[in-house]
């Protein structure tokens, strides 16, 4: 059986969570977000805790046992905490700034990147440091905004000049001086 599928969600205060059709809701003090339900898995939910089965052991459905588990595990925490990704600006004259429902990016173009910001998503940037905080309480969206922010300006191996997240550590590469 399915290490992830098998564990049990434990609810927090003020999240609930329940089947509509086939879709897992879950509601909390964050907003609402809901998630298909794959054909062979059901759900339960009983003394604030919510528990996956399958109903057969066949491949797909096993692997789908602990996927179902895990997005709804997700959608939980994003509802009562939230999700939060952190990206750096790093370079000389690269920076961003938020204006309205966009963020407006300096990345060494010769134009600036503008960025819209999706729905149920949140953007700070911090001038002076170039720090960038994307928050949501969906996890997929967070990190797929996070990821589309990065590949405005990837790094790069040389000087490390770019965009990058945070806890991300950049290989460096030698120069051509580097090889004589």
């Amino acid at each position: 059986m399915s290490r992830i599928g098998k564990k049990e969600i434990p609810l927090p205060k003020g999240v609930e969570v329940k089947q509509d059709g086939g879709n897992v809701v879950v509601k909390g003090p964050k907003g609402s977000l809901q998630t298909a339900i794959v054909p062979g898995i059901s759900m339960s939910v009983e003394n604030n805790v919510v528990k996956f089965e399958r109903r057969d052991d066949e491949g797909k459905t096993r692997a789908f046992h602990g996927l179902m588990r895990a997005l709804v595990a997700n959608n939980v925490k994003g509802v009562s905490e939230g999700f939060k990704r952190e990206l750096d600006i790093v370079g000389v004259g690269y920076r961003a700034e938020v204006k309205g429902r966009e963020v407006v990016f300096a990345l060494g173009y010769s134009h600036p990147v503008r960025f819209p910001i999706p729905e149920g998503i949140d953007i700070a940037v911090d001038a002076k440091t170039g720090h960038i905080t994307v928050t949501g309480i969906d996890r997929q969206k967070v990190g797929q905004v996070a990821s589309e922010i990065r590949s405005l300006r990837e790094p790069d191996p040389y000087k490390g000049k770019g965009i990058k997240y945070s806890d991300e550590v950049i290989r460096r590469k030698a120069g051509k001086a580097a090889g004589k």
